[in-house]
C-alpha cells in the first residue's frame, strides 16, 4: 500500500511512537495527529520527550501536537513552544476552551504570524466558517471536523463534510480534515466528499491490506476464526 493509492491524505491518529514509526516506514500514511486523550491511553508521561522522539523518527510529513492549557494566554505561549519544535509541526488549537469561549482570536493572531495550525474539535458549520475566516490565506492549516462524533448523534456526516470541503477550498492553504474516524469505509466516504485529509486510528489502519479482498474468501476466514475460537474456549453444546 503506497501513500498515493488514495486521493485523500491519510494521517495516523495515535500516540504510540513505535507504531507511528512503523506506519511511516511502510508508507500507509502521509502525516500524524495526536491529542491528550490518546497520550493518556498510550501511557505518555512526558509530552516534550514524546514529541522529541516522534520528530526524530518522522521528519518530513506533518505532525500535529495539541496545546494543553484552557486559558488563551497560556495556550498562546504553549503554541509558540510547540511551533519551535520543527518545520513540519502543526499546532492543534481547540475551537473553544472548556467554557465554550471561542479561540478564534488566538487562531487569527497565530495564523497571521505564519504558524501552521490544526483547528480541532469542530462539529458545527458555524465553527467551520469561523475557523476558515480566522485563518490567513496562504498559511497552511487544517480544519478538523469530528465527523465520527457527528455520526454518533445519529446525523449523517457526509453532506456536512461535503460543505466543509467546499468552504475550506475558498481559502488558499486551508485543508479540510475528517476526524474521529470509526471504520475503514469512512476513508472512502471522506474521499468522495472531496475532503483533503482523514485521521485514522491505528487499529483501523491495520485493515488497509484487506481492501478489495474477495468476500467469499473473507467469509471463509471468518468461519475459521469462529472455529478456532471455539476450540480455544473448549465450548460444547452436546
Amino acid at each position: 500500500m503506497e501513500r498515493n493509492n488514495f486521493k485523500i491524505k491519510i494521517f495516523a491518529d495515535g500516540a504510540d511512537v513505535n507504531a507511528m514509526k512503523k506506519l511511516y516506514e511502510v508508507g500507509y500514511v502521509s502525516g500524524f495527529t495526536t491529542n491528550p486523550s490518546l497520550m493518556k491511553k498510550a501511557g505518555v508521561t512526558d509530552y516534550k520527550s514524546f514529541a522529541r522522539e516522534a520528530m526524530l523518527k518522522i521528519k518530513d510529513v506533518p505532525l500535529s501536537f495539541e496545546v494543553f492549557s484552557d486559558d488563551f494566554e497560556t495556550m498562546e505561549k504553549e503554541a509558540r513552544i510547540i511551533n519551535s519544535w520543527g518545520d513540519n509541526v502543526y499546532i492543534k488549537i481547540p475551537v473553544t476552551n472548556s467554557k465554550g469561549e471561542s479561540s478564534m482570536d488566538l487562531v487569527r493572531k497565530l495564523s497571521a504570524e505564519g504558524l501552521k495550525l490544526n483547528v480541532t474539535a469542530i462539529l458545527t458549520m458555524k465553527q467551520v466558517e469561523d475557523a476558515v475566516d480566522a485563518l490567513s490565506s496562504g498559511v497552511s492549516a487544517y480544519v478538523s471536523v469530528f465527523a465520527g462524533r457527528i455520526a454518533d448523534t445519529g446525523v449523517d456526516p457526509v453532506p456536512i463534510m461535503r460543505q466543509v470541503a467546499q468552504i475550506c477550498r475558498s481559502k488558499i492553504g486551508v485543508e479540510s480534515l475528517w476526524a474521529s474516524t470509526r471504520e475503514l469505509f469512512n476513508i472512502f466516504q471522506a474521499q468522495d466528499c472531496g475532503v483533503d485529509v482523514i485521521t485514522v486510528p491505528n487499529d483501523i489502519l491495520t485493515k488497509l491490506p484487506i481492501i478489495g479482498k474477495d468476500l467469499t474468501e473473507l467469509s471463509l476466514e471468518t468461519v475459521n476464526m469462529f472455529c478456532n475460537d471455539v476450540k480455544s474456549l473448549g465450548f460444547k453444546i452436546i
